[in-house]
């Protein structure tokens, strides 16, 4: 097991740092356990139903892949003491599906370092999330803005 990374606060954060958790790989039972709880849509539940689907495959639920980058991101692949408070999600996308196998890791640049005006020490940052398959596919992106204490 990977040696956790130090917690980073506030004043720690520079724009152009860059975070990446330990990759994690994604099986079956897991997307089918997802799509039956919270997207239950055939493409996320049936092989044969995603071969018919734009997908071709199999594939995991958006929601899921998103759950898996928080999942990541909270592991060490965004260091942030006192836990990962979001504001803002902008610019979310899912260019390619997630598939049953697939090993995925978040990449994770810190954008901006915004001080707040009204809680000296603290303020926001924003970072671009990504999340990347073993071939270096990007299965998800995007761009957070999250509150950080001093």
């Amino acid at each position: 097991m990977p040696t956790p990374s130090p917690l980073f606060r506030f004043a720690d954060f520079q724009p152009g740092q860059r975070f990446r958790s330990a990759p994690r790989r994604v099986e079956v039972e897991e997307i089918l356990a997802f799509a039956r709880d919270y997207d239950p849509q055939p493409f996320h539940l049936d092989e044969q139903a995603g071969r018919a689907s734009l997908f071709g495959g199999l594939a995991a639920s958006g929601w899921h892949t998103a759950a898996i980058a928080m999942r990541l991101n909270v592991d060490g692949g965004l260091p942030v003491a006192g836990g990962i408070v979001g504001s803002a999600i902008d610019e979310l996308r899912w260019p390619a599906p997630v598939r049953p196998g697939d090993t995925l890791t978040a990449e994770n640049e810190v954008l901006e370092v915004i001080p707040s005006t009204t809680r000296p020490g603290q303020g926001r940052v924003r970072a671009a999330c990504r999340l990347v398959n073993q071939d270096g596919a990007v299965v998800l992106s995007f761009i957070a803005t999250l509150v950080v204490r001093g």
